[in-house]
């Protein structure tokens, strides 16, 4: 069976929801009206864009310019596993098994590379400060001319890149070493998740071994952070999306500990407050009174590990109520300069974001602290500015959802399946019922 048909099964298989012409217009009328109303700028002013396409120009023989500065990792076996309909691939993975501990090196887009402070591409991601995620349509915190080329870690040709390389205990999971440095690399494969699952079940499938590797280290991560308190409010995600989010998270837990305890300076925390005991009590009262939900006796005194398994035995059409009644009670996070506090939810005691900086400014800040040592004058302005544009692109991704459904699409379809506009729709629909 070919990929191509593979897919066809999944979601993202099924072809574009279609509408009309008119409802394209609604569409982006209604775009147009919220991105004014959460101060959203959509387009790029020319010189940001003059700005990516110069940097995408002699590509190859400026990363050969470079390769006697970094870490030549061309010849380590890396893929990247991303959505099917993803544009940008800014995060790759390598894994080898050694007597007493797994490495496992996390690479990210070396974006601060081409983007830096004096650039308007800076100012211009500044000002953005993350991509807002509308179902079928993106605006992005970096021009696409630059994050889809030479930002993205497409199979097949040299990259620069940061990387977290990581030696992990066998026994602890815990890190012997911690190494991040600049690196070039070259992607062997760009998995779906769908193909990533089926690599996992096919002994003589390219990277079988190393998936297989990687999910068994990703699955007792994951199974170590929800023993240590971690919240975990998708527990039924499938394979592949565990590799990647428990990669990501324990290389963001690297950077910002190296940060930290290494170098002792600022950054871009990532910190989490936590519910109060009462307004914690209230959402495990509302859970359990669910029909079919029952919280068990012995974890109740943790919250999370309560939610946890609560979650893991709950009937299908639940989950959503349990995950709604956690998220009404919690607290937003915040980038702040110190991590005093920590992140409540995955119950680290330090946190911070590294492994997007394509769509995501504090990663593109953290990325440059890393690199020079160096902080930001400021930094907590820079902060604030990455926590309160946060919460508008969220909101604005909620009242377009709502409108998405009020004019009778479904958010999730529109998301996952795209659009498409079939001409004449409103013609035939006329014809047809004058006949």
């Amino acid at each position: 069976m070919t990929d191509a048909q593979s897919e066809a099964g999944t979601v993202e298989g099924q072809g574009p929801v279609e509408i009309s012409e008119e409802l394209a217009r609604h569409l982006e009328n209604k775009r147009e009206e919220l991105f004014e109303k959460f101060e959203i700028p959509d387009e790029f002013p020319p010189e940001v864009i003059e700005e990516a396409e110069a940097r995408t120009e002699e590509v190859q023989s400026e990363i050969e310019s470079e390769v006697d500065e970094r870490r030549d990792l061309r010849d380590l076996t890396t893929w990247t596993t991303d959505p099917i309909d993803a544009q940008d691939f800014d995060d790759a993975i390598s894994i080898e098994e050694r007597d007493e501990e797994f490495v496992l090196w996390v690479h990210i887009a070396d974006v601060t590379h081409y983007v830096t402070p004096e650039t308007s591409m800076w100012s211009s991601a500044v000002e953005r400060a993350n991509t807002v995620y509308l179902p079928a349509y993106t605006v992005h915190m970096l021009p696409p001319t630059l994050a889809e080329t030479v930002c993205s870690l497409v199979p097949e040709e040299d990259r620069l890149a940061h990387t977290v390389e990581m030696h992990l205990d066998k026994e602890t999971l815990s890190y012997e070493t911690i190494e991040i440095y600049k690196s070039v690399i070259e992607s062997n494969e760009r998995l779906t998740y769908a193909q990533a699952e089926k690599r996992l079940e096919d002994p003589d499938a390219p990277l079988h071994e190393e998936c297989v590797l990687v999910h068994d280290l990703a699955d007792q991560m994951h199974e170590q952070r929800k023993e240590d308190g971690s919240l975990v409010l998708n527990p039924r995600r499938d394979r592949a999306h565990t590799i990647i989010e428990e990669c990501m998270l324990k290389a963001n837990k690297a950077v910002t500990h190296e940060l930290m305890w290494g170098r002792g300076v600022e950054a871009m925390y990532r910190v989490h407050p936590q519910p109060s005991p009462d307004e914690w009590d209230k959402a495990l009262q509302e859970i359990q009174e669910l029909d079919g939900v029952s919280i068990p006796g012995e974890a109740w005194d943790d919250p999370r590990k309560a939610v946890n398994a609560t979650l893991e035995s709950a009937p299908e059409r639940q989950l959503g109520k349990i995950q709604w009644a956690v998220m009404k009670v919690m607290p937003r996070a915040r980038y702040m300069n110190d991590p005093f506090g920590g992140h409540h939810a995955l119950n680290f005691e330090i946190y911070g974001h590294f492994t997007s900086p394509i769509r995501r400014l504090s990663d593109l800040i953290n990325h440059w602290i890393v690199y020079t040592n160096d902080v930001p004058e400021d930094l907590v302005a820079l902060c604030d500015r990455a926590s309160d544009r946060q919460k508008a692109g969220e909101q604005c991704e909620r009242e377009y959802k709502q409108f998405l459904e009020e004019v009778g699409l479904d958010p999730n379809a529109v998301n996952n399946r795209g659009l498409e506009i079939v001409e004449g729709t409103e013609t035939e629909t006329t014809e047809a019922e004058m006949e």
